[in-house]
């Protein structure tokens, strides 16, 4: 496991290069390391390095993984960056430090039902659907604004940021650049924008989170 803390100094190295190249201040960007797949020793190594914030898909894989990690490393942050299902949102409140994937009027009212029955509120990250992409979850572009003034204004939902996800293909810049400027609009402060491969880009337009997993881990191996 000593690869997984050589390659979290490489990404925390790139890291703080793009950050000085786009004239931000030292230790701006966090970096969300995303151990969906991998097992809980991955995680346990990247801990040991200095790591304490983690991004997990499946909110079952993230139960069976982070209560015992959070005994031992109380510091710990847990986001939840997957697609949720309604049913799946009490859980998700519970467990979460983060839901980076709020997208759509019926989970934003599951996770209000959560977040009453459990008594927690874990902060919340609306998903645009930046590119407006059929296969996508996430928030049309043009219903953002009426999205956002729903969840925070009728619902009281802590939202703190949005969370995108590009287009594979074309510049993901103008995609990073337009999400900044509703995040500015909307007077948020959280931009979960960037992955293994585009984390710099998305670093000169003004993430404050990234999500890296492959580049920290390795391939995953997916259960077929």
């Amino acid at each position: 496991m000593t690869s997984i803390a050589a390659a979290l100094r490489t990404i925390q190295d790139r890291i703080a290069e793009a950050t000085a190249r786009a004239n931000r201040a030292e230790g701006s960007v966090a970096l969300v390391a995303v151990s969906k797949t991998n097992p809980i020793e991955a995680v346990e190594a990247a801990l040991a390095a200095g790591q304490m914030l983690f991004g997990e898909n499946r909110v079952q894989e993230a139960a069976g993984k982070f209560p015992a990690l959070r005994a031992a490393h109380p510091g710990m942050r847990l986001h939840i960056i997957g697609g949720l299902q309604t049913n799946k949102a009490e859980d998700a409140v519970a467990i979460a430090d983060v839901i980076e994937s709020l997208d759509r009027p019926r989970l934003a009212q599951a996770i209000a039902a959560g977040m009453a029955k459990t008594g927690r509120r874990p902060d919340l990250l609306v998903q645009v659907n930046v590119g407006d992409e059929a296969q996508k979850a996430g928030v049309p572009r043009a219903e953002a604004d009426a999205f956002l003034r729903l969840t925070r204004d009728e619902l009281g939902l802590p939202v703190t940021g949005l969370m995108c996800i590009p287009p594979a293909e074309g510049d993901p810049r103008p995609h990073f650049a337009w999400l900044a400027g509703l995040a500015a609009r909307h007077w948020l402060s959280v931009l979960s924008m960037g992955m293994s491969g585009d984390f710099e880009a998305a670093i000169m337009e003004g993430a404050t989170h990234v999500r890296v997993g492959s580049a920290i881990f390795g391939a995953r191996a997916y259960p077929t």
